[in-house]
């Protein structure tokens, strides 16, 4: 089956007037629908992250956080439901706001606010708010309050984090301080209450028990040599049989050691000798306390050599005894401390690591707390990193959107696509039999000639008056209807907003 192309165009033709009629109803009802759109102003801010103004080589920053990190915190701050609420609120930022739900006021904030951010390597870290708004003073105010509350926010928020961290390290340091303080105390007192038991004095303590341990040695020798000494001297007296009392007493042997020696000066030397003299008032005294000295009636008698011997033995015996208890206790006690000095010292070292590391806490906090006070100097300053404006909002002189030449070119290409397509499936959907052709294809058979329908003048006149009744209804009617709905039942773009929304676009 070829191509009727003159078919074509004739049907194209004979229907064209349904071809503008759609394209006159779709563009009049863009171009009511694009006058009747409430008008969107748009402005614009652009804001900088400026580096700190004192470098970090010389002073580390208490608040560290990457650019594009503290943007988009800033953002999310900015996008809170109470900002959002009170800025709309505050400015009128949306069409019909007292009519809209605390959810929608917030999606259509939401949505009429973009914010851009540019951020990278070797280049400046960059953040542009943009806000659309019925009236261009709403759309100004909006942007320039979003401004402030991040500039607000930014320096709050950093020199917030400045004071906490200035205050954590001085917590820190207080609470190190006072466990080193509380250590230190623990360590004098278990060195106090192990004085003889510490380490350090474990050398002195051990040459200490060495030197007892030998003057133990020397007493035990002396004690064993008096007592061999005594032993000896009373068989020396046993065996002479001279175990007896005696009348002869000490002084009375040194009389007459003295009578024989001043015998024997007499013999060498002359009488006026002042040696004989000496000697012979010694004699003469000595005589006199032996005179003394006889002892009465009934007096016990008096101690034999032996007796004194034996006692002044006895005597250096008991001193010795004495000494040898006294090292023994010293050497026991010596012992116990040498026996305590390891498990001292492991405490002692416990003790001390514990102190020795609080201590290099307290060093390496004492020298954080000093980064963190100059850290909060810089933020009070304003000499760190900083949110600062490039560009600030004004009052747009010219709507953004809509574009209205633009929705009535669109409307018109709409209405023409269409209008053809309209045609189109009137033509598909027509199954009568118009043509020769269609004799042939559907009868199978070929007809002889073909008679045209001829329409009276009577039919001409009302078919041309029912298109041009059409043609007033669809040019006049739906754009009426279409300003009736916007000016008494619900704005056109709240519509297509809604529209859009149920349909997810």
């Amino acid at each position: 089956m070829s191509f009727d192309l003159r078919y074509y165009l004739a049907v194209l033709l004979r229907r064209l007037h349904w071809v503008i009629l759609t394209f006159i109803a779709v563009t009049g009802l863009a171009v009511v629908v694009a006058f009747r759109m409430t008008p969107v102003y748009e402005s614009s801010a652009r804001l900088l992250l400026e580096s700190p103004q004192i470098p970090d080589s010389l002073v580390a920053p208490t608040v560290d956080t990457a650019a594009l990190e503290q943007l988009q915190i800033v953002e999310q701050r900015l996008m809170t439901r109470q900002n959002l609420l009170e800025v709309a609120r505050k400015f009128d930022a949306l069409p019909g706001l007292a009519g809209l739900t605390p959810d929608e006021i917030v999606d259509g904030m939401r949505k009429a606010t973009v914010i851009d951010k540019q951020a990278g390597r070797d280049q400046a870290t960059l953040m542009t708010i943009t806000f659309r708004a019925p009236t261009p003073q709403a759309s100004a105010a909006v942007v320039n309050e979003y401004v402030t509350r991040i500039l607000a926010d930014n320096t709050a928020t950093r020199t917030g984090q400045a004071q906490d961290t200035l205050q954590f390290f001085r917590q820190e340091v207080d609470r190190l301080s006072t466990d080193l303080s509380t250590q230190s105390a623990a360590i004098l007192d278990f060195q106090n209450k192990n004085a003889d038991a510490l380490p350090d004095t474990l050398n002195y303590r051990m040459t200490q028990q060495a030197s007892l341990q030998e003057r133990l040695s020397e007493v035990s020798r002396a004690i064993a040599s008096l007592k061999d000494q005594r032993e000896r001297l009373v068989e020396i007296y046993r065996s002479t049989g001279q175990l007896g009392p005696t009348q002869q007493t000490p002084e009375a042997a040194q009389l007459a050691s003295l009578q024989a020696e001043l015998a024997r000066a007499r013999a060498i030397y002359a009488p006026g000798n002042p040696k004989i003299a000496l000697l012979e008032s010694t004699v003469a005294a000595l005589q006199g306390k032996i005179a003394a000295q006889d002892p009465a009636p009934g007096a016990p008698a008096p101690m034999t050599p032996l007796d004194i011997q034996t006692t002044q033995i006895d005597a250096q015996l008991n001193q010795l005894d004495l000494q040898s208890k006294d090292i023994t206790t010293q050497l026991a006690a010596l012992k116990a401390s040498i026996d305590r000095t390891s498990a001292v010292s492991v405490q002692l070292q416990a003790l001390q690591r514990d102190y020795d590391n609080t201590q290099t806490q307290y060093a390496t906090a004492t020298d954080r707390l000093s980064k963190a006070s100059t850290g909060e100097r810089i933020e009070a300053l304003a000499k760190g990193q900083r949110i600062g404006v490039l560009d600030a909002a004004t009052i747009p002189d010219q709507p953004a959107s809509p574009n209205r030449v633009r929705i009535g070119l669109l409307g018109g290409v709409a209405g023409l696509f269409l209008g053809f397509g309209l045609i189109l499936l009137t033509e598909i959907l027509n199954s009568a039999i118009r043509r020769p052709i269609d004799l042939e294809r559907h009868l199978q058979i070929t007809p002889i000639g073909v008679i045209p329908y001829s329409f009276t003048p009577r039919e001409i006149l009302r078919r041309r008056l029912t298109i041009a009744l059409v043609f007033l209804v669809v040019a006049l009617g739906l754009p009426l209807a279409v300003w009736l709905i916007d000016s008494y039942y619900l704005p056109i773009d709240l519509i297509i907003a809604k529209i859009t929304k149920k349909l997810n676009l």
